[in-house]
């Protein structure tokens, strides 16, 4: 008979170390998503006034209102809103780390690290 020993790749472990890099990855998100809402000509409410909107932007502005939708949508995947396109059961998608880089502490780029590689090792088939 084979006992198994938990080990740092267990699934409580890879929640743990989500749950602490939750709010840093959001603050990260949350703050470029206000400084790219304060690039932007003011963004009607009514559906019909953001669709004349998204005309009257340039492609600059086009594509800072785009990374604006994403972020938004991370923002509050994170906050637990699941966002189209992101699993529902995943605390904290590949593409939210991937738009905090460089935008968070080194301490908190270090967790990040260890999370990419732990949830990596997760994921890798057993040999």
């Amino acid at each position: 008979m084979t006992v198994s020993t938990p080990t740092l790749l267990d699934g409580p472990e890879l929640d743990a170390l989500a749950r602490r890099l939750l709010v840093p990855v959001w603050n990260a998100l949350s703050s470029r998503a206000d400084a790219l809402r304060r690039s932007l000509p003011p963004r009607p409410d009514a559906a019909s006034g953001r669709y004349e909107w998204w005309r009257a932007l340039d492609a600059e502005q086009a594509r800072r209102a785009a990374l604006l939708d994403r972020l938004n949508a991370l923002c509050g995947h994170l906050a637990g809103r699941p966002a189209l396109g992101y699993d529902p059961s995943d605390p904290m998608p590949d593409e939210a780390l991937e738009e905090a880089d460089g935008f968070v502490s080194e301490p908190v780029a270090a967790l990040v690290a260890v999370y990419r590689g732990r949830r990596a090792d997760r994921s890798a088939p057993a040999r």
